[in-house]
């Protein structure tokens, strides 16, 4: 099978949310203030970066995307989940043919590797931005988790605008 070029632009995405979200990941992980504890506490506020609307809060996230279903027992399934959908994100990319749905595709193909990675490496995914001083939005969140929204929007948004014809 021959995979079109424009599918590679999702692909491109993908790859480059997946290293944005590790390297966050990876320096927050490696920041003096967490690197210095042996259990980082769970909800430890470690940089005030814009008080109150924006911290850092290390949260070790055992659900989905913004903590729901946590628990921790669907680690694998969640994994292999998350794993099934990209591959069919993956596939669609060479069938779509608009560059709104192919960045969309790739921002929640990157988002949900990005965890799996997190997943598998140590159980729970890797939470930090907090912006819940806002009142606004209570979850802690990450880089994937908001390419994964992203995504989502921009697929929604796609479906509005595409020249589609609907059938009854």
């Amino acid at each position: 099978m021959k995979i079109p070029r424009i599918a590679f632009a999702a692909y491109g995405f993908a790859l480059l949310i997946i290293v944005l979200d590790q390297l966050t990941k990876a320096w927050i992980l490696s920041l003096p203030d967490v690197a210095s504890i042996e259990q980082i506490p769970v909800g430890y506020v470690f940089a005030e970066v814009f008080p109150p609307v924006l911290r850092f809060t290390f949260v070790q996230n055992t659900g989905v995307s913004f903590g729901l279903f946590g628990g921790g027992e669907a680690r694998w399934g969640l994994t292999i989940f998350s794993v099934l959908v990209s591959g069919a994100l993956a596939w669609w990319a060479t069938r779509a043919d608009r560059r709104l749905l192919i960045t969309a595709i790739g921002l929640v193909i990157g988002g949900a590797l990005g965890n799996v990675i997190d997943r598998v490496r140590f159980g729970y995914v890797v939470d930090f931005i907090d912006v819940s001083g806002t009142g606004v939005f209570p979850w802690v969140f990450n880089v994937a988790d908001s390419a994964i929204t992203i995504g989502v929007v921009l697929l929604i948004i796609d479906s509005f605008l595409s020249d589609r014809a609907s059938k009854a």
